[in-house]
């Protein structure tokens, strides 16, 4: 056999690459991350104090309570976002790209020795994946009703107009997702900025008035608080962890700016404006108690009321459309890893790769978020559901990035065990003070967090189940290259590419063809197409094919994680004398497999009927390979499970 390598075209790879640092500046880097990633997490102190004293959990309206909690959420955005994600997670990434996904593929890599740690650690990803889709439905509810709620302060009697205002909102920004984010975008930066200078500016207000709550900055006061109120300060963790939702999102965006704009914006910006406005709502607190049922809009004066009403509904806007655009990429990372059911998936730019839509994603999506706005009506009655799924991505990342420490990066273990065990004390601190709102609403996000994880098990489970069925019958490859050696059959002109999982064995629908056509033609490709669980794939690595002989070929094409899988281009380039991928020569056979419950052993009967199910709703290869309509001929299989 005669091995050749083939280059693909040298364009650009992702999102990550157009947008490279060496072309764009530092500053604009810095201010499109503000735009992108904060977007969550600066919206939190709409809604994070006025549900810690909300009553729910006790706290006093005094000088020890407000300066306990503010030392708490001073010191947790210190802890956990600071040190942990920006200085830590942000540099377990997978080739520059982020999120639990390409972290997942990052932790199976180091664990690929010990099989049973590496299936764990897949799992536990996997299900770290579906509960990012539970918050992805929570963040934009509770952000837009908590914007909007703010109108109840400067008019009388329109609190039965809120939530159908929000879901207006709401259902408005699922109707232009189709149409693309790239000119609302532009906006993001620069309104993130003025937002975060804002809520410094207020805070400052508010601190000028009551100084003394600078001494939150002492984490004495967190400690002394625990000591006071040892239940109290556990249970008090499910509010405060409000103020750390969004943290997720500098990791899963780190593709599209980089480690170091994303550290920049939340040390220079991003913090400090959290950090003064919650003190400045401390001060109000203190000086007004009354104050404490909606501290945030208080705490503006009152001529500044409507526009800051419209500036926090806009920065929800904008922090939800940063939830959903990740929820777009996280799906097509689970698509090419194998995890979900091909979609269709809309490029929404012709510049930007990272830019896309998934209709199915993004339907399911806001019917799960006005089903939320409407069931739970208030932000003060959805804070009480959200933290579940926030604090359980938190606690599967701190897992997932140990395996890479300790197995991959080998950190010595006197350095790394004390900070990795750090990270798991206090993130498992925050998920068992938010187990107890899985009975007061916060089962949500986990049942859909379960539902998916079984959809996304079921599937991969079914893919690997319909390998081995077609092994079972399959014909090895050389003892039918060696029989049509011995009786040749005709051979029309053309090339004839067929798509196979497997390396060494005939496809069933280049033996359909041959049964039914008796012919074959002059050049036969054996395409198989792998993803792998890097988020990118070298030029000099793309693709590899093997010469068998009598017109035979292999050809394997290699795919990252966030990259589309154009089939008919990489073959375009494949300049090999023996072989013509030109359109009009080129033929695409594909084979679509008709699953048949059984009895046989593999999954359970109700997981077969949902596989089954989920097969018959799948995009086709055709549309998911972008291979031509009109060069495809498609062979059906049927397949007992």
């Amino acid at each position: 056999m005669q091995l050749f390598h083939a280059v693909q075209e040298k364009r650009p790879l992702s999102k990550a690459n157009e947008n490279s640092p060496a072309k764009t500046s530092g500053a604009a880097l810095l201010i499109a991350a503000v735009g992108v990633v904060y977007g969550d997490i600066g919206t939190s102190p709409l809604y994070t104090l006025k549900e810690v004293f909300s009553g729910h959990y006790g706290v006093q309206l005094n000088h020890d309570g407000v300066l306990g909690i503010l030392s708490l959420i001073f010191w947790s955005l210190i802890w956990v976002v600071s040190i942990k994600y920006v200085l830590f997670v942000l540099r377990a990434n997978n080739q520059g790209e982020g999120g639990i996904m390409a972290l997942t593929a990052l932790a199976r890599r180091a664990a690929a020795p010990y099989p049973h740690m590496s299936k764990v650690l897949v799992l536990l990803g996997l299900f770290g994946a579906a509960l990012f889709y539970g918050d992805s439905m929570i963040t934009p509810a509770i952000s837009v009703l908590s914007a909007v709620e703010g109108l109840e302060l400067a008019f009388d009697g329109i609190d039965h107009w809120v939530v159908p205002l929000s879901v207006v909102v709401l259902v408005a920004l699922f109707l232009i997702q189709k149409h693309g984010t790239a000119r609302i975008g532009i906006l993001f930066g620069p309104v993130m900025v003025l937002w975060f200078v804002v809520l410094g500016a207020l805070g400052v207000y508010g601190i000028l008035q009551r100084p003394e709550v600078l001494q939150a900055l002492n984490p004495v006061w967190a400690v002394q608080f625990f000591v006071v109120h040892p239940g109290m300060g556990v249970a008090i963790l499910g509010a405060v962890v409000l103020s750390l939702t969004g943290a997720e999102a500098l990791y899963a965006d780190m593709g599209h700016f980089g480690r170091k704009p994303i550290s920049r914006a939340w040390f220079m910006l991003v913090l400090p404006g959290l950090a003064l406005n919650y003190f400045g709502q401390g001060a109000l607190i203190l000086g007004n108690p009354e104050a404490v049922r909606n501290p945030f809009y208080l705490l503006a004066p009152d001529w500044a009321l409507l526009p800051m009403v419209a500036l926090s509904t806009l920065a929800t806007i904008i922090a939800s459309q940063a939830v959903i655009s990740g929820a777009f990429s996280l799906t097509r990372q689970a698509i090419q890893l194998g995890y979900v059911p091909r979609m269709f998936i809309q490029h929404t730019s012709s510049q930007e790769q990272g830019q896309i839509y998934i209709g199915t994603v993004n339907w399911a999506l806001m019917v799960g978020v006005v089903l939320l706005v409407i069931g739970f009506e208030s932000s003060s009655a959805l804070a009480a559901a959200y933290g579940v799924a926030v604090t359980g991505t938190m606690l599967i990342t701190t897992i997932l990035s140990a395996a890479v420490v300790l197995l991959l990066w080998k950190t010595p273990r006197w350095l790394a065990i004390p900070m990795l065990f750090g990270f798991l004390l206090v993130d498992g601190l925050y998920f068992a003070a938010n187990a107890p709102k899985i009975l007061q609403g916060g089962a949500f996000p986990v049942i859909a967090g379960i539902a998916l994880f079984i959809l996304m098990t079921t599937w991969k489970r079914g893919r690997k189940i319909i390998v081995e069925r077609l092994d079972e019958t399959a014909l090895p490859l050389p003892l039918f290259i060696s029989s049509i050696r011995s009786q040749p059959p005709f051979r029309v002109k053309g090339t004839a590419v067929f798509l196979t999982a497997r390396a060494d064995a005939v496809p069933h629908a280049l033996l359909h063809n041959l049964l039914h056509n008796q012919v074959l033609h002059e050049q036969v490709v054996l395409l198989t197409v792998v993803s792998e669980d890097s988020p990118r794939v070298p030029v000099d690595r793309r693709f590899e094919v093997e010469s068998y002989g009598d017109g035979f070929f292999r050809v394997n094409l290699h795919f990252g994680f966030t990259e589309e899988p154009d089939v008919p281009l990489a073959l375009s380039l494949c300049h090999l004398a023996e072989l013509d991928f030109s359109p009009m020569r080129t033929t695409y056979f594909l084979s679509r497999e008709t699953v048949i419950p059984t009895k046989r052993i593999g999954m359970a009967r109700w997981r077969e009927h949902l596989f089954s199910f989920l097969l018959k709703n799948a995009n086709s290869n055709l549309k998911y390979f972008q291979l031509p309509l009109n060069r495809v001929i498609e062979l059906g299989t049927q397949v007992e499970m």
